[in-house]
């Protein structure tokens, strides 16, 4: 019995461990472009709903915490006073300029575009490892002329 606590605690840990080593690399072309794709269309429905508390909840805790859903709805108030929806993302692959990277501090850095027409979604994301995943540490999105 006490060999197959062992052996099922040493598994646990080595699953903690990769999860862990695996969020200091970059995920998966895929992986990346679903993380950046429903950050930006969670964002969005905020947006054209007015209504930031599901995208407050997928945030990570240190923005949460800095960003109550009263201060995201008003952060963000230009964007649904302009009517600005940009769900077409969804149906687009982003570029990305310069390359995705996990930073020193362990942030994943994603910045970059979706070609979308007349004007183009620019994004500047950071992600921190929170609850075996990538979670929201900083937005920039911007709706503009492409250059």
């Amino acid at each position: 019995m006490t060999v197959i606590v062992h052996v099922l605690a040493a598994m646990v840990l080595m699953l903690a461990m990769s999860v862990a080593q695996a969020q200091n690399k970059v995920p998966s072309e895929r992986a990346l472009e679903a993380l950046v794709k429903t950050t930006l269309l969670t964002f969005n429905d905020a947006n054209v709903t007015g209504n930031y508390e599901v995208f407050h909840a997928k945030l990570s805790k240190p923005f949460r915490e800095q960003f109550p859903v009263e201060r995201l709805a008003r952060t963000f108030r230009e964007f649904n006073k302009k009517h600005l929806d940009f769900d077409i993302v969804a149906a687009m692959k982003p570029t990305y300029d310069p390359p995705p990277r996990v930073d020193d501090e362990g942030k994943l850095l994603v910045k970059g575009s979706f070609p979308t027409e007349p004007l183009r979604v620019y994004f500047d994301l950071d992600f921190i490892p929170s609850d075996g995943e990538w979670k929201l540490i900083r937005i920039n999105v911007k709706v503009d002329s492409p250059p």
